[in-house]
């Protein structure tokens, strides 16, 4: 609710005001307040990233458009002949990043099971540069041990980039287990209400802090001051939010995981998680993301999320409306069907952001909608 946030010097509001302005005027030549122009600094933005950064336990933060130009940001600072190691199971954007944009600048990428130390290690080069790791994974919810993974990050010298939008700074901490980077897409949980798109870097770098923000300015990918106050609104009730997404993805899992019809359900809070005892030691609670495997296909799940009435059909995650998803159709679509199957990632599989509305609505809707399935 305070992180990083005073009333306003100028007239003591409690809430930050919106600086909706593009040009500052200096008091003389040579001297400013350190604003001169918005694309490279602005002070409602300045609040927003001061707040983040104290969210996650980091020195800096520093804001983007959108998570996929925060993610963009991170990898800039590569040159043609690095290469990045990569959770397998990543969110369809940034697969989509890595093949169509990163690899046609000369970047090599390898996919690995990042929950295996082992394989990560193995995977490394000389002329690697980055550990990207995704955790909980979208959408498999599939766990990686970010304290191992910093451990191999510091002895092969490079940088670890933990993309944690899922557990949000309320359930994994991953600057304090010695990730170098931590990033947010602010419209998910962060912001909360399906009204702003955004991203957030986190770090207690000093030197690559001051990377990003030169890539930030040159750029100019940012958010707008509205933006920025919009998502200020949604962060001071992350808190409440998020404990009311976790109580009701356990009453959802739960009801799922009984339902002749779903054949496995993926939630970090289950002790049928195949990496329970992992999200029990670095997570602090389990957010509301799950996914669930129908039998029958697409067509079963093609039934299931045409027969919603209060879960809305939609690709996005993180509100405080229930959204179903698709992968293999919707947020997934550009990875290939064998790449897909490879990772485990089924034409059968749904993906659910539970909301906070009651949660016995929403698994009514859901059992009217499985009971349509043959």
């Amino acid at each position: 609710v305070h992180a990083g946030i005073e009333p306003d010097s100028a007239a003591g509001a409690i809430l930050p005001p919106i600086y909706q302005s593009t040009t500052f005027v200096p008091e003389e030549v040579g001297r400013d307040k350190g604003f001169d122009y918005t694309r490279a600094a602005n002070p409602t933005r300045q609040i927003l990233e001061e707040h983040l950064a104290a969210l996650d336990g980091g020195r800096h933060g520093v804001l983007f458009g959108s998570g996929m130009a925060a993610v963009d940001a991170i990898f800039r600072r590569l040159v043609p002949g690095d290469h990045v190691v990569s959770s397998k199971d990543v969110y369809g954007g940034v697969f989509r990043y890595f093949e169509r944009i990163l690899a046609k600048g000369g970047i090599d990428i390898d996919y690995v099971d990042s929950a295996s130390p082992q394989a990560v290690r193995k995977a490394l080069r000389p002329n690697t540069r980055i550990l990207w790791i995704e955790t909980p994974s979208n959408p498999l919810l599939t766990l990686t041990d970010v304290e191992a993974m910093a451990a191999i990050a510091r002895e092969a010298g490079i940088i670890l980039a933990v993309d944690s939008t899922f557990a949000t700074p309320m359930y994994l901490r991953p600057l304090e287990m010695g990730a170098d980077i931590v990033m947010h897409s602010t419209t998910k949980y962060l912001s909360g209400h399906n009204h702003v798109v955004g991203g957030v870097l986190i770090t207690s770098c000093d030197d690559l802090a001051k990377q990003l923000r030169f890539i930030q300015k040159v750029v100019g990918a940012v958010p707008s001051p509205i933006d920025c106050w919009l998502t200020l609104l949604g962060t001071r009730t992350l808190h409440l939010r998020m404990s009311r997404h976790s109580e009701n993805a356990q009453a959802v899992a739960e009801f799922l995981q009984g339902h002749p019809k779903v054949e496995r359900v993926l939630w970090p809070g289950l002790p049928s998680h195949p990496q329970y005892a992992l999200a029990c030691k670095g997570m602090s609670g389990f957010s509301g993301m799950l996914s669930f495997e129908l039998a029958g296909g697409i067509e079963s799940g093609r039934i299931l999320m045409n027969g919603l009435s209060l879960v809305r059909l939609a690709e996005s995650l993180g509100a405080v409306e229930s959204m179903i998803t698709h992968p293999a159709t919707m947020t997934h679509v550009d990875v290939p069907s064998a790449e897909r199957r490879a990772r485990g990632l089924s034409d059968g599989l749904v993906r659910l952001s539970v909301g906070i509305e009651d949660a016995r609505d929403i698994i009514r809707d859901l059992e009217g909608a499985l009971a349509r399935i043959p």
